[in-house]
């Protein structure tokens, strides 16, 4: 790997009071990348290969010896684990020491796809906390909104669009985290484009963006919350300076973060008394990562365009259909006293009744593709389990009859081939399951079954 001149000169010229450049310039062009995972705690996965070792950071990140061939692991599609690089982890660590009680809160991952770290996130916040999820590229945001459907967390939100849209978001969030787009130093060891497409202009484009990102999200978030800056490049014009810009701008104050003994982890420390975190890929086994914890000035209060909000709530409980509609969903889902049932172009979703109001607030000022969990699709007189309902802790247990899978008849049913169920399973709708949790659903129709998985998701790789 050929590095650009001027990022040698710009590392070798700018880092050397932190690390030591020569050596983190070897990690990049001499080193392997490692290879870690996420298991979800909702869901829990045994990691079955040989040599896992734990991550000091997420006690539910383990490091694994070589990379197998996660697309034929239905454990990847049913959201029981997550493959992430070691140091992205950390905002797991993060979130745990910022929640000191186990009150729910609300909670706002900006830049969020792939889905990474809001899935870290919400591992992390106390349960029956409020997360939002956006992202800009509409594409992404797909893929964002799938990973996260796996995941099943139902209290969520997701968004696609332009930050600037949050300016208008006054005060709903306890925390704040933007993983900001950057110029990718720390991808460059196991991402050639990262490479050759580094210049000095694009650093210089990239602060810009930043600046305009960091002064979209600040006044969504609560005075006395929460802002988690981060990056995955190492120069300091995206880093450090970025953390004095933002308390000189704006007062933010530092907030230190407990690491584990020998993380590996390098603390530098910017003017204004601000405390950062660098993950370097030759002190740590992961790649760059740059982030630093903040909180706004000010004193935690209630959100207060709630009240304002309340006349509007009647609007969304306007899209309910009559009880004869949504009687059976209620009967599939495990809290449906908790949840709002709405039908939306015949499609039934499950919303916490709790968060309503910053629903109605955030659909007021971004496009919502996701809100909650999708429970059904009405179909004439029929109702159609959607996906989500089945990777998702709401789907009550008696529900529907469940049938195990070997690895063969899985990986068949994620290539979305029919598969034959045992003579004595039940007609009608049907959840398949692998390793004691969903796969999906399938619909017994006797002399054989349809396949319900997302047409789109299907894996295309041959056994």
């Amino acid at each position: 790997m050929t590095l650009n001149s001027d990022f040698i000169s710009l590392i070798t010229g700018t880092l050397s009071d932190i690390t030591d450049p020569a050596k983190l310039l070897d990690a990049i062009t001499a080193t392997d990348p490692v290879v870690s995972l996420r298991v979800n705690p909702r869901k829990p996965a045994v990691v079955p290969w040989e040599g896992a070792e734990p991550v000091a950071w997420c006690e539910n990140g383990v490091y694994l010896p070589v990379r197998p061939l996660f697309t034929l692991a239905p454990e990847l599609h049913q959201g029981r684990i997550y493959v992430q690089d070691a140091s992205s982890m950390f905002i797991h660590l993060v979130i745990r020491q910022l929640c000191q009680s186990s009150a729910p809160l609300t909670y706002m991952d900006a830049c969020a796809a792939p889905g990474g770290k809001t899935t870290a996130a919400i591992d992390a916040l106390p349960a029956g906390s409020l997360v939002v999820a956006n992202e800009f590229d509409p594409r992404r945001a797909g893929v964002l909104r799938e990973n996260l459907v796996k995941w099943g967390y139902p209290d969520i939100i997701v968004t696609q669009g332009d930050t600037a849209a949050f300016r208008r978001i006054d005060g709903m969030f306890d925390i704040v985290a933007a993983d900001v787009p950057c110029s990718g130093e720390g991808m460059m060891r196991k991402d050639p484009e990262a490479v050759s497409q580094w210049s000095p202009g694009l650093v210089d484009e990239c602060v810009e963006r930043q600046r305009q990102i960091v002064s979209n999200l600040m006044a969504s978030l609560k005075p006395g919350g929460y802002f988690i800056y981060s990056t995955c490049t190492f120069n300091k014009e995206e880093n450090e300076r970025m953390v004095e810009w933002m308390a000189d701008n704006y007062g933010m104050e530092s907030v230190s973060v407990d690491l584990p003994e020998e993380s590996g982890i390098l603390v530098s420390r910017p003017r204004n008394g601000m405390e950062c975190y660098r993950f370097m890929p030759h002190l740590v086994r992961g790649e760059g990562l740059f982030m630093a914890v903040m909180r706004k000035p000010g004193d935690i209060t209630e959100h207060s365009s709630l009240n304002d909000n309340k006349k509007k709530k009647e609007k969304t409980r306007s899209n309910t259909r009559p009880d004869k509609i949504t009687a059976q969903c209620e009967q599939w889902i495990s809290e449906p006293h908790n949840y709002m049932l709405t039908v939306n172009n015949d499609l039934i979703t499950a919303f916490p009744k709790h968060y309503l109001p910053q629903l109605d607030i955030i659909r007021r000022h971004c496009r919502v593709i996701q809100a909650g969990v999708a429970v059904a699709t009405v179909k004439g007189k029929d109702l159609i389990p959607e996906h989500a309902l089945a990777m998702s802790p709401l789907l009550s247990k008696d529900a529907f009859p469940g049938v195990e899978l070997t690895l063969e008849d899985a990986l068949t049913y994620l290539r979305r081939d029919s598969i034959k169920l045992p003579d004595n399973t039940d007609r009608g709708f049907v959840t398949v399951n692998y390793g004691g949790f969903p796969l999906g659903f399938v619909k017994n129709l006797g002399n054989r079954s349809n396949n319900l998985y997302p047409q789109g998701w299907r894996i295309l790789r041959p056994a």
